[in-house]
């Protein structure tokens, strides 16, 4: 049986950012504007979409979205403790991460969905 979690629950809101790109974890980095993560950066969503111009984004704040992921293990389903991995996905971590739901888990195309 094959299922979608796209866009379930999901909500966004629009931020001023700089060279971002669609599908990469983003943090708060300023009075309404977001940016890339760093390794080991918490996240607080996911871009959904970039204007024309670069200049804003539609960033997912909650619901369900599918994220790459790095590292040598793959999040588990279930409860994970998750940053940025500093390419724009996410890895898991033992320590200062944050708690996040994964629903579904692609070992082939190295992708979580997780629940924001």
């Amino acid at each position: 049986m094959n299922v979608s979690y796209e866009g379930i629950g999901q909500w966004a809101a629009t931020f001023a950012c700089d060279g971002v790109s669609a599908g990469q974890v983003v943090k708060v980095s300023g009075s309404g504007a977001v940016a890339k993560c760093a390794d080991n950066d918490g996240f607080e969503g996911v871009v959904l979409s970039v204007a024309r111009d670069g200049k804003a984004c539609s960033v997912a704040m909650g619901g369900m979205v599918t994220v790459s992921y790095t590292a040598a293990s793959a999040p588990a389903a279930g409860w994970n403790s998750l940053a940025a991995d500093g390419s724009g996905g996410v890895k898991v971590v033992s320590t200062g991460g944050k708690s996040y739901l994964a629903v579904e888990v692609d070992t082939t195309a190295k992708t979580v969905t997780i629940v924001l």
